[in-house]
């Protein structure tokens, strides 16, 4: 209690001393306040985009890989496609085994296959190309979709293509390979008019998530078990098909006949920069559910099919054992494990910049203070030398000595850091919501519009996990919370402690007879 009185009595005493400290300290926590928000709200941002935005693992061909292994000479393009032929496709069971793991949230994916109809008229361009060799002309007509295989171009074919014939000119003779197995992100090539597309879940419809595809009449489908569907504009033009009608389809193979029920329409938004093509990537393509892609080839087993799974990782220290996962339960070395991690990094890049500059700016503001408190409490020592020998002359220890002088300076701080506090909080305050504010906005402003693209029809409730959701955070808050108070307060121990240095040293050098013989 002595020692707490002796310190408001020297703090009064010495206002112009502890008023420019004050100030010093004072433009100390208004600075480490809105610093701190800032990194606090930038914390936050980072964190609602990480749960918004999963980690998804794919799984790919690896080309270069297989590349390393061809073979030159006369007979190479036989005996490659041979070899390419021979690597076996990823199968739905695969899938499925693979998506039983614990490093997954959850996985999607895409099953797809294709069909014919008596009744509808493909949307196609149709055109003819040449390959000509030294002795031998093969001339073919060819009609496509308007796609990733128009334009005369051959198809970007995975392992086991889709049925589809090859032709391949080899000095005097012409080798005819058909591809007819199952095939794995094989481009689409498939052997029906029409490509059904059979969506797992909705989170598998990135196209719709994206806005590249957008549902302009009626509703997308709301049971991914019955046999309903949703087709492009352009077909629906080109056959005059409305929501509500029923369109069949025909097995390639067995002639038989499904009949699906037409929910929506859907518009392909994305720009086809090939203006060779009447019609888009998407214009015979039929949105379906995976279960009657199923249905399909348990009615007939031998239908060209492509599978595109995704799987959701639990975080990013999941990736690498999950690629070990797969392998061990069978994955072709020719396939790799690819991850949306960078894509994810690269999206919260600005706000990181945003924090590590904060983080540094903090750090400069302290340092820089820290060696301004630390020349002040020198100049102060020095001003209160004989002060200190009396001290110690009447008996007052050097410990005691030294406790007063730090709660001094603590008294001082504490104050200046609570005004600081508030003063920078009123600061912080507009800085940080506004950071939130805009974050929040763009992505309800991005989640109507994925509501919008899907259709406004009725929405069935699972359609929500299609969409990023956020949280709407409370201003002052997700501003400068309990957490700030407690690095502030750290902070203001920690520039006593440091600053209190000199006079904690002086203190002990300092012999009170060579003090007071100084001063007489």
């Amino acid at each position: 209690m002595y020692i707490l009185k002796n310190s408001l009595i020297s703090i009064i005493r010495n206002k112009g001393r502890n008023i420019l400290i004050g100030i010093i300290v004072l433009v100390i926590a208004c600075s480490a306040t809105v610093t701190l928000s800032i990194r606090n709200t930038a914390n936050n941002l980072v964190k609602n985009y990480e749960e918004a935005h999963d980690i998804i693992a794919t799984i790919s061909f690896n080309r270069q890989q297989l590349s390393e292994k061809f073979e030159g000479g006369e007979d190479a393009i036989k005996n490659n496609i041979e070899a390419f032929n021979e690597i076996e496709a990823i199968t739905l069971d695969n899938v499925k085994n693979y998506g039983d793991s614990s490093y997954l949230k959850n996985y999607y994916y895409v099953y797809s296959t294709s069909l014919n109809s008596d009744t509808l008229t493909k949307a196609t361009d149709k055109y003819e190309y040449e390959v000509e060799d030294k002795q031998t002309t093969t001339s073919t007509t060819t009609s496509t979709t308007g796609g990733e295989n128009a334009g005369g171009r051959m198809p970007m074919g995975g392992p086991g293509g889709g049925g589809e014939r090859h032709t391949f000119t080899n000095r005097n003779t012409t080798t005819i390979i058909t591809r007819t197995k199952e095939t794995f992100q094989s481009g689409r090539n498939l052997t029906g008019d029409f490509e059904l597309d059979g969506y797992s879940s909705y989170d598998g419809m990135t196209n719709f998530i994206d806005g590249t595809y957008k549902i302009t009449d009626g509703e997308m489908i709301t049971d991914f078990e019955n046999f309903e569907c949703a087709i492009s504009s352009e077909l629906a033009t080109l056959n005059q098909i409305n929501v509500g009608d029923t369109i069949t389809f025909k097995n390639p193979n067995t002639e038989a006949t499904y009949d699906f029920l037409v929910k929506g329409i859907y518009k392909d938004n994305s720009n086809d920069d090939d203006s060779a093509n009447m019609y888009s990537p998407s214009a015979n393509t039929i949105i379906v559910g995976s279960k009657i892609i199923e249905k399909l080839v348990s009615d007939d087993s031998t239908l060209v099919t492509n599978i595109t799974p995704s799987f959701i990782l639990q975080n990013e220290e999941a990736i690498t054992p999950f690629s070990e996962e797969v392998k061990a339960k069978g994955l072709n070395e020719y396939y790799t494990v690819n991850t949306n991690l960078e894509e994810l990094k690269t999206a919260t890049k600005s706000i990181e910049n945003v924090k590590t500059f904060a983080t540094t700016f903090l750090a400069i503001t302290l340092i820089i203070a820290t060696i301004v408190l630390l020349v002040i409490n020198m100049i102060n020592i020095r001003e209160r030398k004989y002060e200190i020998g009396v001290f110690r002359t009447i008996g007052v220890s050097k410990f005691k000595l030294t406790i007063q002088f730090v709660l001094e300076l603590l008294i001082v701080s504490l104050i200046a850091l609570c005004i600081g506090a508030v003063i920078g909080t009123f600061l912080s305050k507009d800085i940080g919501n506004s950071l939130l504010q805009n974050e929040i906005e763009a992505t309800q402003v991005a989640n109507e519009q994925i509501l919008d693209n899907f259709g406004k029809g009725g929405k069935p409730m699972d359609l929500e996990r299609a969409t990023v959701q956020v949280q709407a955070i409370n201003e002052i808050d997700a501003v400068v919370d309990f957490k700030v108070i407690l690095q502030l307060l750290a902070i203001g121990l920690g520039l006593t402690i440091v600053s209190s240095l000199a006079s904690m040293i002086s203190i002990q050098r300092f012999s009170p007879l060579t003090i007071l013989k100084e001063r007489s």
